[in-house]
C-alpha cells in the first residue's frame, strides 16, 4: 500500500512541474512512468555568478520517500562550496533530522527551488569544499569570477 502511494506522490509532484513549473526548472523521469529516477534541468539564479549556466541533475527517489529525501546529485560541475566535484550536496533539506531538516511535508518542488536559491546564496560555514569557502567568505571577486568561468566552461 505504501509503495503505491508513494508511486502517486512522486508522479503527481511531477506532473505538477508540467503543469506550472516554477521558474528555471524542469523535472521529469529518465523512463516514462518511471518515477525512482528523476532528470532535472536548473537555469542558475538570475543575479548569480551561475545566472548563465543550465545544469543538470538526478534525483533518485528512495523507497521511504517521503519518510526520507530523495538524493539529488550535480551531474554538470558547479564552482560552489557546497558541491563537490562529485555533484554531492550539502544542504540541510537533503538530511534526516537531527543533522537536517527533511519533512515528509517537503515537495520535490520545494526542494528543487531552495537547491535553486542554495545556487545563489552559498552557505561557506557548511561546506563541501573547504577552499572555495575560503574564497567566498575572504575573497569574494576572485570566488565570482571563477564561479563565472566553470559555469562559463560546463554549463552554457
Amino acid at each position: 500500500m505504501l509503495s503505491s502511494a508513494r508511486a502517486a506522490r512522486i508522479a503527481r509532484e511531477v506532473k505538477n512541474f508540467e503543469m506550472k513549473p516554477p521558474w528555471g526548472i524542469s523535472c521529469f523521469p529518465l523512463k516514462d512512468d518511471q518515477y525512482d529516477n528523476l532528470s532535472v534541468i536548473l537555469l542558475g539564479p538570475k543575479g548569480s555568478p551561475y545566472e548563465k549556466g543550465t545544469f543538470k541533475l538526478t534525483v533518485s527517489i528512495p523507497e521511504r520517500y517521503p519518510f526520507e529525501p530523495p538524493l539529488v546529485k550535480f551531474i554538470t560541475p558547479v564552482y560552489h562550496p557546497n558541491i563537490d566535484n562529485g555533484g554531492r550536496i550539502c544542504m540541510d533539506l537533503l538530511k534526516m533530522p537531527p543533522k537536517g531538516t527533511w519533512l515528509p511535508t517537503i515537495t520535490l518542488e520545494t526542494l528543487l527551488v531552495s537547491l535553486q536559491s542554495l545556487l545563489a546564496n552559498p552557505n561557506p560555514d557548511d561546506p563541501l569544499m573547504m577552499d572555495i569557502a575560503y574564497e567566498y567568505k575572504y575573497n569574494m571577486d576572485t570566488f565570482i569570477q571563477n564561479a563565472k568561468q566553470q559555469t562559463e566552461k560546463y554549463a552554457v
